[in-house]
């Protein structure tokens, strides 16, 4: 991620309350977690905002009172800039502030390191607390300090519904673990699944599909959540709203309870885009009735369109 274009002029910017900065890596290795202040997003969301849309008639005007002012020759930077921030105000979209980034990059380098220690698959299922002991016993990962540990619980408790997603909350505390006992790992893909009605469901797919098929993604732990929403949040400068259109924020994925997600063999990455809906593996899957698709074209959840993501009914 490129620290210059990390952008935090909006009118949702995320802040820290300092309330979370004190909390170290010994108090998460209880099962009891204090949930994180939500309200507080509540306030500094609401106010700011309101601000914004209810002098946006105002703000639209000052912006073009400060070209008008100066002739096409005579724009400064300073005047672009203020333009750009304006808007962006305007657009109300959600990003991690500037002053967080060294916590965001650290956090995602270190899952990075943890990934790489245990193996891909094993990280898929990794709990929140066993992580901290790899790292812990670890002579190549530092330990997560305070304000990393802060940044962690940030992502998992904050409320995205300020930033348009609106999908249901399904991980409540942050060290919820998978149970082993309850996965099986599909051969091939380097996934898991949960036993009974998921793995079920794959295997009389792959049978009334045919072996094109494949398992693109299945289990994933919040740790393994957290890391895909660091990935994809580096890829869009920091933008928790256009992020969250396209990955759940790490508590709220389906895929710590049911869901997977398929593709096509050979496709590769688009399986993840609406390339997959054009394939006859798709084309077949809509004709089964036994699953559904979890987030069709402007579902109420605000996420985009995913015909790869298989929801179990």
């Amino acid at each position: 991620m490129k620290r210059r274009t990390f952008l935090k002029y909006t009118s949702t910017s995320i802040l820290f309350p300092s309330i979370v900065a004190s909390l170290n890596a010994s108090e998460y290795t209880t099962v009891e977690k204090q949930l994180f202040p939500t309200n507080f997003f509540t306030n500094a969301f609401e106010v700011e905002e309101k601000k914004i849309l209810d002098n946006k008639d105002e703000v639209e005007e000052n912006i073009n009172e400060s070209i008008s002012a100066n002739s096409s020759e005579e724009i400064t930077n300073t005047v672009k800039v203020e333009k750009k921030i304006k808007k962006e105000l305007l657009n109300g979209d959600a990003f991690i502030e500037e002053k967080y980034i060294q916590e965001f990059i650290s956090v995602r380098e270190k899952l990075k390191l943890v990934q790489r220690h245990i193996g891909y698959g094993n990280f898929n299922i990794l709990g929140f607390d066993d992580m901290l002991k790899i790292v812990k016993s670890s002579s190549n990962i530092n330990d997560f300090t305070k304000e990393e540990l802060s940044f962690f619980e940030f992502l998992f408790y904050y409320n995205p519904s300020y930033h348009g997603f609106f999908g249901e909350r399904i991980s409540q505390n942050i060290t919820e673990t998978i149970n082993k006992n309850d996965v099986v790992k599909i051969p091939h893909t380097g996934h898991y699944l949960f036993k009974g009605e998921a793995e079920h469901t794959y295997s009389k797919m792959c049978e009334d599909i045919g072996s094109s098929l494949t398992l693109t993604s299945g289990v994933r732990s919040i740790v393994k959540q957290t890391k895909l929403f660091l990935d994809k949040l580096d890829s869009v400068d920091g933008n928790l709203s256009i992020a969250s259109k396209s990955l759940a924020p790490p508590a709220y994925t389906y895929h710590t309870i049911s869901d997977f997600d398929v593709g096509k063999k050979g496709f590769g990455y688009a399986n993840f885009t609406s390339r997959f809906a054009l394939t006859q593996e798709f084309i077949k899957m809509r004709k089964l009735k036994y699953i559904d698709m979890r987030y069709t074209i402007n579902n109420k959840d605000g996420v985009r369109y995913e015909p790869w993501h298989v929801k179990i009914i």
